[in-house]
């Protein structure tokens, strides 16, 4: 079976620290998967590219543009999500939580969620804690128990060896979670897409049913 891993990258620069270590997640969850008998099939967002398209949608009643429609499609049709931001003001990206605002309701709840984040210095990595976490948890997605936060010097620095069995321990949780899908409270993305795509109550009906 062939998994579906979306990647949200909300690195500003190019290339970023954000997008390597986007890349070095997604690059390790798709081994681990491997590892475990399956596949993945990895695709990238990269959120700087929707900007202005994010700002259009949100300045328009919430109405989405074209980019904005197919990225949030891509999200909610996924089997797992891979979340990474640059810190500015010890929390993400106004660019990053722009996106995850034009959302749909319950588009990635179940969903395994690894958050990851990138900093000039390692003071910021509470911010796995304190920001991200909650920040899916309260969308209901299934956010596994180890985040990734990477500081300037991790980067082929002394503590790149340390970045590495992070990456390596949050990307075994990863692909366990998906690979598990649907058995250990974590919703499949056709389960997810079967549900959404129900009819909704009609109102009359459900004052019916009340007796009303």
């Amino acid at each position: 079976m062939t998994r579906r891993i979306v990647v949200l990258t909300a690195g500003l620069s190019q290339p970023s620290s954000t997008r390597l270590l986007a890349d070095r997640l997604a690059d390790a969850v798709t081994a681990q998967i491997g590892a475990r008998g399956e596949s993945a099939q990895v695709e990238v967002i990269e959120l700087r590219e929707l900007a202005h398209d994010l700002a259009t949608t949100m300045t328009t009643g919430g109405m989405p543009t074209p980019a904005v429609e197919r990225a949030r499609e891509t999200v909610a049709g996924a089997d797992a999500l891979i979340a990474v931001t640059p810190v500015f003001a010890a929390s993400y990206s106004g660019l990053f939580k722009m996106f995850v605002d034009v959302l749909e309701p319950e588009s990635i709840a179940g969903t395994p969620v690894l958050v990851a984040a990138t900093a000039g210095t390692a003071r910021h990595q509470l911010v796995l804690d304190h920001a991200l976490r909650p920040l899916f948890s309260y969308l209901r997605a299934a956010v596994v128990p180890s985040g990734v936060f990477a500081a300037t010097d991790d980067f082929g620095g002394p503590g790149s060896a340390e970045l590495g069995r992070r990456i390596t321990r949050a990307a075994e949780e990863m692909a366990g979670a998906v690979v598990s899908a649907g058995v250990e409270g974590f919703a499949p993305a056709a389960a997810r897409r079967r549900d959404r795509a129900e009819e909704p109550t009609d109102f009359a009906d459900l004052l019916a049913s009340l007796g009303q």
